[in-house]
């Protein structure tokens, strides 16, 4: 043990997404952006979900609970990329490297479980309405955020476990701009095809598993909504598409980084941008746009604003 912790690394030197210069600087300039927009996007959606007493509904209180998983999710990789494509050298303690992977395992975990579960809000608001307030009120609401919570921290936690419980002793690079758990593993002193097949059990069986309740639910909702009038068909289309946009762009990269043990590390960054960057800034966007309950109660919080501050001055 003495020997382990002699020959045990203390921090990793990440490769980033380009050595190129330029490209980073414009990398850094338009992921800076984006990330302003995934922040500013997701308040504004929590900000007027909880001064809007009429969107107090589990729909909305779920949605709340997305735009505060995404700032968390992209706050956990970006800033820290932000700061990589500045600097020549692009490093991390091992201790805040494992920290961000049982962070970013945490959030991506808890965004998976709770897609699923909007999923099932809307299965049941739309295939048993008659059923919803009893089925879906705010104290189930409530359990199962905390239970999503929980199962993302269990979820994390053994994703961590499996990486620490390997010895490091070089090399130190990773070929990546954060550190997950697939890359980190690959520079272990040791064979990691058990863990490796462990990690895929873990994170692939979850992705794929929800991924497949989600798309049985909404095949239901279809089918269901053949029994629905013209202006319940449009408006139950209207929010499940959008929600189902999130679902492919979230789970889409998932699926492809989990369910394999042998990665290209490489092609893979570029699916990681997609998952860690644009989906966070891309959700506000898909449920503002396609949303007219919550663009006319940002209309009306913006002109309360307004008429507060003439009646100030």
């Amino acid at each position: 043990m003495d020997a382990l912790n002699q020959t045990r690394v203390t921090q990793f030197v990440f490769l980033g997404l380009t050595d190129n210069w330029v490209l980073e600087i414009l990398f850094f300039m338009a992921f800076s952006v984006m990330y302003v927009l995934t922040l500013l996007g997701n308040i504004l959606i929590m900000v007027t979900i909880v001064f809007t007493p009429r969107l107090h509904i589990p729909m909305y209180f779920f949605l709340s609970n997305l735009s505060f998983i995404d700032i968390c999710h992209s706050s956990v990789t970006v800033p820290k990329m932000l700061e990589g494509l500045l600097l020549e050298r692009k490093t991390i303690s091992f201790d805040n490297c494992i920290a961000q992977l049982f962070f970013l395992h945490l959030f991506a975990c808890a965004e998976i479980f709770l897609l699923t579960v909007m999923a099932y809000d809307r299965y049941v608001a739309i295939c048993v309405p008659l059923h919803y307030p009893n089925v879906m009120d705010m104290r189930v609401c409530v359990q199962l955020v905390f239970a999503l919570w929980l199962g993302g921290t269990i979820h994390s936690l053994v994703q961590t476990f499996l990486t620490i419980r390997l010895p490091y002793c070089g090399p130190n690079v990773i070929d990546s701009y954060f550190c997950d758990v697939p890359p980190v593993i690959k520079l272990a002193c040791t064979d990691t095809y058990l863990t490796g097949m462990l990690i895929v059990s873990n994170s692939g069986t979850i992705s794929l598993f929800c991924f497949l309740a989600l798309v049985t639910s909404y095949m239901v909702i279809l089918v269901s909504l053949r029994k629905q009038s013209a202006e319940g068909r449009r408006k139950a289309l209207s929010t499940c598409s959008a929600h189902f946009m999130v679902v492919a762009l979230f789970f889409g990269p998932c699926i492809f980084l989990y369910t394999h043990p042998d990665t290209n590390f490489s092609s893979d960054k570029v699916v990681s941008v997609f998952y860690t960057m644009v989906t966070p800034v891309l959700n506000p966007l898909i449920y503002t746009l396609r949303n007219e309950e919550v663009k006319n109660a940002m209309k009306r919080l913006r002109q309360r604003q307004v008429f507060s501050m003439k009646s100030c001055t």
